[in-house]
């Protein structure tokens, strides 16, 4: 697992998988709100379904410190 931020656009991508590959996410679900409306969730599916990855919009709200300070820049 890997977890990247950009802080210009305050959004972070937890990647589950080692690699996606280009054209691999299949398929997105968008818009899963967090509590109190402070970011959104995006889910990254392959062909088959399993998860690839996370984006979190408005991450710096809905993600610890700790997590963002650890993540990789883009």
């Amino acid at each position: 697992m890997k977890i990247t931020y950009d802080k210009e656009a305050d959004a972070a991508y937890i990647q589950i998988v080692d690699e996606i590959l280009d054209g691999e996410a299949s398929t997105q679900v968008h818009s899963i709100g967090t509590p109190d409306d402070k970011g959104e969730i995006i889910i990254d599916f392959d062909v088959d379904g399993r998860i690839l990855g996370l984006e979190i919009l408005g991450a710096k709200d809905v993600l610890r410190e700790e997590t963002l300070a650890q993540a990789r820049r883009p």
